[in-house]
């Protein structure tokens, strides 16, 4: 039976021997990158924005804001967590149609 020490050299040989291999196939896989990168026309940008699997910059319109609260803040009115003015307006009775931007 190996002992501790040759087992871990042949498995620092092994490493190294993967790590020579890896080394060697790794000028093949970028020529093929390259290969195909030209074939579809593919650029180092699209890779890197991430455009070529279609998801690229989308930019979401920013909605058109329909109250200005007491000091100037603005509020579309959309759906999820109203704004803390919105909240203290509506607690004290108020309504929030009497902020309106016309």
């Amino acid at each position: 039976m190996p002992t501790y020490a040759e087992l871990k050299a042949q498995a620092e040989a092994l490493l190294a021997q993967a790590e020579q291999l890896r080394k060697q196939e790794r000028a093949g896989v970028i020529a093929e990158i390259r290969a195909k990168m030209a074939e579809y026309g593919i650029t180092a940008d699209e890779l890197a924005s991430g455009a070529a699997r279609g998801r690229g910059k989308r930019s979401r319109a920013k909605a058109e804001p329909k109250y200005r609260g007491p000091n100037g803040e603005l509020w579309s009115g959309g759906p999820g967590r109203k704004p803390e003015w919105v909240r203290q307006i509506l607690a004290a009775g108020g309504n929030i149609e009497n902020y309106r931007i016309a």
